[in-house]
């Protein structure tokens, strides 16, 4: 068999793994998470199966197929869901989550504490459909752990936007950083916006302030921004991957 190369969630895992004091790391990991595209086994009522185990109840989860299949050595049900969505399924039912149990590098335990925690950092937020500015400026200095975990996320948005900008913003005394986005597609505001709060909360800057704005095309607003921003490239959106023949079917908390 063709041995897979490693997931992102391995990746972040191995680096986690690695320096476990580090709370910047273990936000990457859990990122990585919430972005991912897990296989979840279902009971046979259908609803995610439960686990008992000494650590506490959990479901189980997979980030490729082939590991589901190594883990279980047979055919079962499953639902094939976002780590976003299985995490806010799972939160405030006291279920932990393990994740590629004993089949790869990014092998992990995350109690129910975890998973509460993460689905709090993903509650809905309020999203800015306007620039509301005296003028803006270029955007200036900007972390580089924010610049890092803000191009791991706009790798996720292909074919949501067409382009985004950063910049800073001016209202009276007030200077902010902005993302603006244009070309999005319709009703994909909401999803970028909680998308960037991710990456602000995913790289431990949970408190820094960035406005995401959808400006109009053309506008005043848009040729300013235009002109003293940073343009910040976005994949295109990728045509289905229909696959070929013999194609594989298939301080926050620490980990336990």
């Amino acid at each position: 068999m063709v041995e897979q190369p490693e997931t992102a969630l391995d990746s972040a895992a191995r680096a986690m793994s690695a320096e476990p004091e580090n709370a910047q790391l273990r936000l990457r990991f859990y990122e990585r998470l919430v972005d991912a595209d897990l296989s979840v086994l279902l009971g046979a009522d259908g609803a995610p199966r439960v686990f008992p185990i000494e650590e506490g109840p959990v479901v189980l989860a997979f980030d490729r197929g082939d590991r589901l299949a190594e883990f279980i050595g047979g055919g079962a049900d499953i639902a094939e869901l976002s780590g976003r969505a299985l995490v806010g399924m799972l939160a405030g039912h006291d279920v932990g989550l393990g994740l590629n149990l004993g089949v790869a590098p990014s092998s992990h335990l995350l109690p129910s504490e975890a998973v509460d925690w993460i689905a709090e950092q993903l509650a809905p937020q309020p999203v800015e459909d306007a620039a509301r500015a005296d003028s803006f400026l270029g955007p200036g200095d900007v972390p580089e752990a924010f610049l890092s975990a803000l191009d791991a996320k706009l790798a996720t948005f292909s074919g949501l936007a067409e382009r985004v900008v950063l910049a800073r913003a001016k209202d009276g005394s007030i200077m902010t950083h902005v993302l603006a986005f244009f070309g999005v597609l319709p009703g994909a505001e909401a999803a970028i916006a909680r998308g960037v709060r991710e990456a602000l909360v995913f790289s431990d800057l949970e408190a820094a302030h960035v406005d995401v704005i959808f400006p109009t095309i053309g506008g005043p607003a848009a040729q300013s921004l235009d002109r003293v921003g940073l343009a910040i490239d976005l994949p295109r959106a990728q045509p289905p991957d229909l696959g070929s023949p013999g194609s594989d079917p298939l301080a926050p908390p620490k980990l336990r």
